[in-house]
């Protein structure tokens, strides 16, 4: 009985040993018992990465193409600086030679956007019903910032375009001025305040002149006399005496005075340039 008793033992010690095995093999990473069966640990390495593309050529825009009869404003293509000359004298005289008071500018116009973009110009009016109908009114938004081709002004509507050739110091003189135009005549106004509902001869070309950061305070007409450098300048300027001044800009005048204007209106308006400007000083702010 003793020996039959131990044998039994024997066996199940025996049995429970190979169980103990299998669950062992079962616990190794990577394993498993899905059909009875250890799945091999995948060992394969991670594959090569793909040899970069090769990079595109630039592409270049084309050249501005001729502006057909109807058609959209070909961009105004970007000029190259010429350090080593320097630009003419803006003119101040109305040459015989050259445009009459009367000349009325026809060409492309350009609109500079917030973003600085430069597009064709189509105006935008207010429409008010009437009785009968409608009748065009004010433009609409913002005064925009008009742009010609060149290196000279033109009036485009009662505003002044700037010239793409300018300076943005000049081109900001332009387009601030264009804020006062139409306003009315009044002695003293602008001087107080560059911020007036009307401005006289010296207020105008003050304001013009802190549009393009060269003012901080007005100026009358008398010290003006003094202001700037002696001479004509190259893009701006300034033909003052003690009871009158305004301004050339680009070959534009700002004036306030309807002297040789064909329009004869006054206050703050641009205008062509006259015949002659004897009896002022003229100045010119350093640089331009």
């Amino acid at each position: 009985m003793r020996l039959r008793h131990v044998c039994s033992v024997g066996s199940a010690l025996l049995a429970f040993a190979a169980f103990a095995s299998d669950a062992l093999a079962d616990s190794t990473p990577g394993g498993t018992t899905a059909g009875g069966a250890t799945a091999p640990v995948n060992t394969a390495s991670t594959g090569a990465t793909g040899a970069t593309g090769a990079t595109g050529a630039t592409s270049f825009s084309g050249t501005s193409g001729t502006v057909a009869p109807g058609s959209a404003y070909a961009p105004i293509p970007v000029l190259e600086p010429t350090p080593l000359t320097s630009p003419p004298l803006s003119p101040i005289i109305l040459s015989k030679e050259d445009q009459s008071a009367s000349f009325v500018y026809r060409g492309p116009v350009f609109v500079e956007t917030s973003t600085g973009t430069i597009t064709p110009y189509v105006p935008h009016t207010m429409v008010a019903s009437v009785s009968g109908g409608t009748v065009a009114g004010t433009p609409t938004g913002a005064i925009p910032h008009l742009v010609v081709p060149g290196p000279r002004a033109e009036i485009v509507r009662g505003l002044a375009a700037a010239p793409q050739e300018a300076p943005a110091v000049v081109q900001h003189i332009i387009w601030e001025a264009n804020k006062i135009i139409g306003r009315p005549y009044v002695f003293g106004g602008g001087h107080r305040s560059f911020i007036s509902a009307g401005y006289d001869c010296s207020g105008t070309v003050s304001f013009a002149l802190h549009g393009g950061r060269l003012l901080k305070t007005p100026l009358d007409s008398g010290q003006f006399i003094g202001w700037g450098r002696s001479g004509q300048g190259q893009w701006l300027t300034i033909l003052t005496n003690p009871g009158h001044a305004y301004l050339d800009v680009a070959g534009l005048r700002l004036d306030t005075s309807a002297a040789d204007d064909p329009h004869d209106q006054q206050g703050p308006r641009w205008r062509p340039l006259r015949t002659g400007n004897s009896g002022y000083t003229i100045r010119h702010p350093s640089g331009l």
